[in-house]
């Protein structure tokens, strides 16, 4: 795999972009189109299987669509062309740049207080790059880019 390829896809932190539902060349938000494709004109056929089925759950369709439209369009590039557009208060990507390390394992101040995370992402983060320095950034991006990020 080329490793260029995978800090596509990899944030400095570890964590994975190609399955953020906000990364737009992400699984969800493919997934999210391909879905919308399928549906087609489903709205007038949601209002019928209220009836025809007895089904009161599609009365919520109008709600699943426009969440369905907005895992469609993610909006961001991945997190080193653009400050993480989930986590706002993250430094992760800045600090990177600045220490010229690709991933936070490999900065000498390894774990340290500058990621901007809340207590459950410190954590994560501090796991998911011990992992990536335990096994190399290849075998990692391989091991989870098939694992939901959620």
């Amino acid at each position: 795999m080329d490793y260029e390829f995978i800090k596509t896809r990899l944030a400095p932190c570890g964590g994975y972009c190609g399955n953020c539902f906000a990364f737009s060349e992400g699984k969800i938000c493919e997934l999210s189109k391909d879905l919308q494709n399928n549906l087609g004109n489903f709205d007038e056929y949601a209002e019928r299987f209220v009836n025809l089925l007895n089904e009161p759950l599609f009365l919520n369709y109008s709600e699943f669509k426009e969440m369905l439209n907005y895992f469609s369009f993610g909006k961001c590039k991945g997190c080193r062309k653009e400050k993480c557009a989930v986590f706002k208060g993250c430094n992760v990507r800045e600090c990177s740049e600045n220490k010229g390390v690709d991933f936070c394992f490999q900065c000498s101040e390894f774990p340290c207080n500058n990621t901007g995370f809340d207590e459950h992402l410190q954590k994560r983060w501090i796991a998911r790059c011990i992992k990536m320095k335990e096994c190399g950034v290849e075998a990692y991006y391989n091991e989870i880019k098939n694992e939901p990020r959620y």
